[in-house]
């Protein structure tokens, strides 16, 4: 092995298995390790800080590695300057582009340290310059918006990354001592979930919903509109399904053709959901229907008349679909990724594949909390790099009912 660096990492590297998640990582990608310097923290609220020597067989391999590491928040000991490359067509990252993490970062170029304002996983950075011809910005961009000529961030050097501090407050992550909670006091669960959206709304930030069909299927839409009500659902993202079962429910009572308030089929049940989409493509929209009068209830309806932004993104599987859904995914992404500004809390229920979209897309410094009955679900987001998701596994029509409890005043459904 011919390739060396010095990096560091400082953090609850002991308590929170992070050191040995560093060392894993190294023997994994082929390389070595020696620990040059370890400062243990003596308190509970005290970091530890390690310098690693860390080598590789050739410099490629080292390159990988070391941006493989900086995901744990590991970074180079000396920065030196990050280099560029110019795309050479559209939709190609040039070779050895950095791959980007979805902490916080910054970038070294020509001496100036610059701040990237929308950190994101599995992109490339960019580097805009101004008129003078001197560095003014960079940013992440996802492959597919890549264009020839665009000066692409390469090799790992000249970058640092920041992981989020933990919050010193009782609010959203007061209980996360693991990653997924399935065996803790119910009730425990809600209010610090609650409390972490009462944080956000109290700092000026919105709170951010991805949600699927199970929402509607197990009558917790109720409990959601009147979160909506509350002003607890600023923006929301989910897929064709959810929307069609939410209106199909208010136009029909069921869902996939069961009567929520009997729980049993209704006689020709099976058509409504199709009835429902060829309704609100009659009408041209969610919110023509609602302006018509034609949707007079659920979810959407109180998203509508709220003013509240969503996001329907579709797939190969979707009816209809509703005219607002996007069937673009990348066209669907980009409409995801203008609407993560100022977001300060997202609550992922009921959906995996909603869930890891916008795991990809979201800073880490954002609190995140899926809710699933599927334990895998809960567990999937954490192993695709998105460290700060924390999992809870119950009914998530129990949980959106409890949740409404705490965030409503007097909310009882009817």
């Amino acid at each position: 092995m011919s390739a060396h660096e010095s990096v560091e990492i400082t953090g609850h590297l002991m308590d929170h298995g992070i050191l040995s998640r560093v060392l894993d990582d190294i023997r994994e990608y082929g390389g070595d390790y020696a620990i040059e310097r370890f400062d243990v923290g003596r308190e509970t609220d005290d970091t530890s800080h390690a310098v690693i020597t860390v080598t590789a067989e050739d410099t490629d391999a080292l390159e990988r590695l070391l941006m493989r590491l900086q995901t744990r928040g590991v970074n180079l000991v000396d920065t030196g300057e990050a280099a560029v490359t110019e795309a050479d067509r559209d939709g190609v990252f040039p070779d050895h582009f950095y791959s980007t993490t979805n902490l916080e970062t910054r970038v070294r170029i020509e001496g100036t340290w610059l701040d990237v304002a929308n950190p994101e996983m599995d992109c490339g950075l960019i580097l805009e310059r101004d008129d003078q011809g001197r560095p003014r910005r960079v940013y992440t961009l996802p492959m597919s918006d890549v264009r020839r000529g665009m000066l692409v961030v390469t090799g790992a050097s000249g970058i640092r990354v920041t992981v989020p501090a933990p919050s010193r407050t009782a609010g959203a992550f007061g209980f996360m001592e693991s990653e997924v909670s399935s065996e803790k006091p119910q009730a425990v669960l809600v209010r610090q979930v609650a409390d972490g959206m009462r944080e956000a709304k109290a700092s000026g930030k919105k709170v951010l919903w991805v949600a699927g069909p199970g929402v509607v299927h197990t009558g917790a839409s109720p409990a959601m509109v009147a979160l909506v009500h509350a002003g607890y659902v600023d923006v929301l993202f989910a897929g064709n399904a959810l929307a069609t079962h939410d209106i199909e429910s208010a136009l029909y009572g069921t869902s996939l053709g069961i009567d929520l308030a009997q729980g049993r089929g209704v006689e020709h049940g099976h058509e409504h959901h199709i009835r429902a989409l060829n309704t609100i493509r009659r009408e041209g929209s969610i919110k023509a229907a609602v302006d018509s009068g034609v949707l007079t209830g659920g979810i959407m309806h109180a998203m509508v008349t709220h003013e509240k932004t969503f996001v329907l993104v579709g797939s190969v599987r979707d009816d209809g679909p509703l005219p607002d859904v996007y069937t673009d995914v990348i066209d669907g992404q980009r409409a995801m990724r203008q609407n993560l500004t100022d977001v300060g809390f997202c609550l992922m229920v009921a959906t995996m594949l909603h869930s890891v979209a916008t795991g990809n897309i979201l800073p880490a410094s954002v609190p995140l909390v899926c809710v699933d009955i599927n334990p895998a679900t809960v567990t999937k987001l954490a192993d695709r790099g998105s460290s700060q998701a924390r999992g809870i596994v119950t009914d998530v029509g129990l949980f959106l009912e409890q949740l409404a409890v705490e965030l409503v005043p007097g909310y009882r459904r009817s």
